[in-house]
């Protein structure tokens, strides 16, 4: 009995050591490197999944839709974007462990290294962290939408909704409009709707549950703190 049993392990210890390594699953973008340059998106993800369909996208936005196909022998994976433009490179040639998995091909004459890792859940962009209800704290130097104020309780808030639309109420008025926030950096552009007030761009500083906009290309530092809120103010 004593034989069968060592013989029975070594059977299942050779069976999980044969087992082939998978790419399935979800994974994020660690690092993009094109040249010489590093050109990484924030928070984008692939999905692969086992009946050979996958997804893509960046944060909660799914973006992009297909199929794979990964030669075992060569290491070549193809990927087919069904709503998207044809992919005339070459595949990628590709190496990974259970958690890490590095892509390399050569596009116009660069050298393309992308580099992932495993995830169990989808990472989050700036736009998705910046959503929701925010009450302004204090506002430094005047300029648009919000006046200079120290004061805790001022009312004025800004909401950034899921359709890419802004609120803002402040002593100024009321100014709705849209906004984009920067695909690589903490920036986000507000585009007023009419001449009220003008389009900006911010630097996003975020913080537990407040955030910090910061005026770019300004001579003065103009900043406006916000705390986030679960309901509009009186």
């Amino acid at each position: 009995m004593k034989i069968k049993s060592i013989l029975s392990l070594i059977a299942i210890i050779s069976f999980f050591s044969c087992e082939k390594k998978t790419i399935e699953g979800l994974w994020t973008v660690k690092s993009v490197v094109v040249g010489d340059e590093e050109m990484t998106p924030n928070a984008r993800w692939i999905r692969f999944d086992s009946d050979l369909t996958q997804a893509s996208g960046n944060g909660r936005f799914q973006h992009s839709y297909g199929t794979w196909k990964l030669n075992q022998k060569s290491y070549e994976l193809s990927i087919k974007n069904s709503n998207g433009l044809d992919d005339l490179n070459d595949p990628f040639m590709i190496s990974y462990t259970d958690n890490e998995m590095i892509w390399k091909r050569t596009e116009e004459g660069q050298d393309i290294k992308i580099t992932l890792e495993r995830s169990f859940k989808l990472p989050e962009t700036y736009g998705d962290k910046i959503l929701g209800l925010w009450e302004l704290e204090k506002a430094i130097s005047n300029g648009n939408y919000f006046e200079e104020s120290e004061q805790k309780e001022i009312n004025d808030y800004i909401f950034f909704r899921w359709d890419k639309r802004f609120v803002i109420r402040s002593e100024k008025g009321r100014v709705n409009g849209v906004y984009n926030v920067h695909g690589h950096k903490p920036e986000v552009e507000l585009i007023p709707y009419g001449d009220q007030v003008k389009r900006d761009l911010w630097e996003i500083q975020f913080e537990e549950n407040q955030i910090t906009l910061k005026l770019l290309n300004s001579d003065s530092i103009v900043t406006r703190q916000f705390r986030r809120i679960h309901k509009f103010p009186d």
